[in-house]
């Protein structure tokens, strides 16, 4: 009976050791599990702090599966064998297919009015990229390639669709590190950006009231996307599909003879795309890729392009108040990052601190506007250098 009672326990545990073979639970690293911690402070920020959460979590759910022993999720195709899930769809980031498409959605939610109705504001959208090559060199002093440098300062623009895009051209490698960073800070403009601004502008300046802005005709918007497309393409070819589709879009909007296409750009396309477009790059964090002393490095230099950025429309405001006769406030200009609408109405808000009956918001949309396409022309040029 002994003899029977030990081939019995013996059974009971080769049968438990290859069960516990099938699981994944003995694939799991220590990477694993601190990124699990990542994750849970990202999914944190999206549902509680409702910071960026419509890429937020995509972003972290992706980096969940990413850091998970997964199987039909990531492996490439074998033989006959078809790839996982995420080998198929992250061709859409490896192909530049999803930030275009993110553009097109774009476009056809903005109105460049306010841009068309004072053209002097796109001045301070472009003054807003300095921020992008402050980064830029910083990032090169601590050691990064060029290639790495141009992908990282292109944070300093708050535009993730191109950041994304940059990255996966110049260095597919940082994507998810960039990535992350782009859409946190662009989160936290609320809290970066008002210490800036009241820092480099005076209680008189925050009061100064802008005029109203003229009406802008349709055909006005739809001549402005015409040309812009033109003229952008014919000096940044490297920008084409950014700014066609984003002015593709905007055609659509204003031509006000596409409805279905428009909605659709505006709701379904958008939609799908970002869930496909947060969850590739997600899958792209794994521990070995982010926990290393470049992904802190790049969190750093990302409020630094964000500080500088905000910090130089604020002062090519206050440059232009010197030789114009209808005074800018100076607020606006720390809306010329691209992170749309948030940054004009961080703007809009402290003018209102400072003037309870001033209203901005419409003022602050023309650099906002701006910004959008200056970071993907700064992104055009980058992409021409460094390629």
């Amino acid at each position: 009976m002994e003899a029977v009672s030990w081939i019995s326990t013996t059974a009971l545990l080769t049968k438990m050791e290859h069960l516990w073979e099938l699981t994944a639970i003995p694939d799991v690293t220590w990477q694993m599990v601190v990124m699990w911690a990542v994750v849970a402070v990202l999914m944190y920020l999206a549902v509680a702090r409702q910071f960026e959460p419509l890429l937020l979590i995509p972003i972290a759910f992706g980096a969940l599966l990413a850091n998970l022993p997964t199987e039909g999720v990531l492996n490439a195709p074998v033989g006959e064998h078809a790839g996982g899930l995420y080998w198929y769809i992250s061709k859409g980031i490896e192909w530049e297919i999803f930030p275009p498409l993110i553009f097109l959605g774009v476009g056809a939610l903005t109105d460049f009015g306010p841009l068309i109705a004072n053209p002097r504001t796109l001045l301070l959208g472009a003054a807003a990229q300095v921020g992008v090559f402050v980064t830029f060199l910083g990032a090169i002093f601590l050691g990064f390639s060029p290639q790495e440098a141009a992908s990282i300062g292109i944070i300093g623009g708050a535009d993730g669709p191109t950041s994304i895009f940059l990255t996966n051209k110049l260095a597919p490698h940082l994507l998810g590190p960039i990535a992350v960073a782009a859409y946190s800070y662009m989160a936290l403009v609320p809290l970066i950006q008002p210490p800036i601004m009241r820092a480099l502008t005076t209680p008189e300046e925050r009061r100064i009231r802008m005029k109203s802005l003229r009406q802008v005709t349709r055909l006005e918007k739809l001549v402005f996307a015409f040309l812009v497309t033109i003229v952008v393409i014919l000096l940044v070819p490297a920008a084409s599909a950014l700014i066609g589709m984003l002015m593709l879009g905007n055609f659509l909007r204003e031509s006000l003879v596409t409805e279905r296409l428009t909605k659709a750009s505006q709701n379904e396309i958008i939609n799908v795309v970002t869930i496909f477009l947060g969850t590739s790059v997600g899958i792209t964090m794994t521990g070995e890729r982010f926990l290393t002393p470049e992904t802190l490095k790049i969190l750093a230099l990302g409020v630094v392009a964000f500080g500088f950025s905000t910090a130089g429309g604020v002062l090519m405001a206050k440059a232009m108040n010197l030789v114009v006769k209808e005074k800018i406030n100076p607020l606006i200009g720390s809306a010329g990052v691209s992170a749309v609408p948030m940054a004009a109405r961080v703007s809009h808000v402290e003018g209102q601190k400072a003037d309870p009956n001033n209203y901005l918001l419409m003022h602050a949309m023309g650099p906002n506007v701006a910004g959008v396409i200056g970071t993907a022309v700064v992104a055009g040029y980058f992409l021409a250098w460094f390629s």
